[in-house]
């Protein structure tokens, strides 16, 4: 019987078409990775006016019908206590001059501890945590992980760690619609964050890594541990 072309060319359409979506899938990728870069260009000189975690946070808001107000206020590094700034590198990355962008010594501790059966402890670094604020909000994928591991050499070159610092002192999260350390002294002590003392600085630092469920005034025991660390790093 003679063979039917219809059928041998069902089979090339759809390779073709897998090849085309794939194409331009890794195009539409490629192109969104420079834009996330040149944004960090971008960022050296001008403050961010929003944040991917902002953004996410006020859309979560309103699928559930809930109410929100977002308080973001950008101020300079140094419109922001020397103490606060301290006491936030100790809590979240107490090696953040050392390193180029990833602490591959609290990596290694960290994978070691998951593996023991242990409470995994957070290798992220400042400079990891900032661009996953700016971009990627608090979701977790194997794509926005490689995404983010890529940008963040980018921001480590063109930024700094002076603006790295001190774009993510301003855009983290540290309440419910809460965001950047002036919001977050205003919110929690009514000053502004020139004037946060070091008790109020570790208090608020022992926040960060669970924002929607700690409060400065429960975090006696961690705010300690970040003052010792301070102490121990010279601050």
């Amino acid at each position: 019987m003679p063979e039917n072309p219809d059928a041998q060319r069902k089979p090339l359409l759809r390779k073709g078409t897998l090849r085309f979506v794939v194409l331009w899938s890794l195009v539409g990728l490629a192109l969104l990775w420079f834009l996330a870069a040149l944004t960090l260009v971008a960022v050296r000189w001008i403050n961010p006016p929003t944040a991917a975690v902002h953004i996410e946070r006020h859309w979560q808001a309103w699928i559930s019908n809930k109410p929100y107000q977002e308080r973001y206020e950008f101020v300079p590094l140094s419109q922001i206590s020397p103490d606060f700034q301290h006491a936030v590198i100790a809590a979240e990355d107490a090696r953040f001059y050392q390193h180029h962008g990833f602490d591959w010594h609290a990596i290694q501790i960290a994978a070691e501890d998951d593996m023991q059966g242990g409470r995994l402890r957070g290798g992220s670094t400042i400079t990891q945590q900032l661009v996953k604020n700016l971009f990627f909000g608090t979701g977790r994928s194997i794509l926005r992980k490689g995404a983010e591991l890529t940008l963040v050499p980018v921001a480590e070159l063109v930024l700094g760690k002076r603006r790295i610092l001190e774009l993510y002192l301003n855009v983290v999260e540290w309440g419910p619609g809460v965001y950047g350390a002036e919001s977050a002294s205003r919110y929690y002590y009514r000053i502004s964050a020139r004037s946060i003392d070091r008790d109020e600085a570790a208090r608020l630092a022992a926040i960060l890594p669970s924002p929607l469920k700690r409060r400065p005034d429960r975090m006696n025991h961690y705010s300690e541990l970040i003052e010792e660390r301070m102490r121990q790093m010279g601050w």
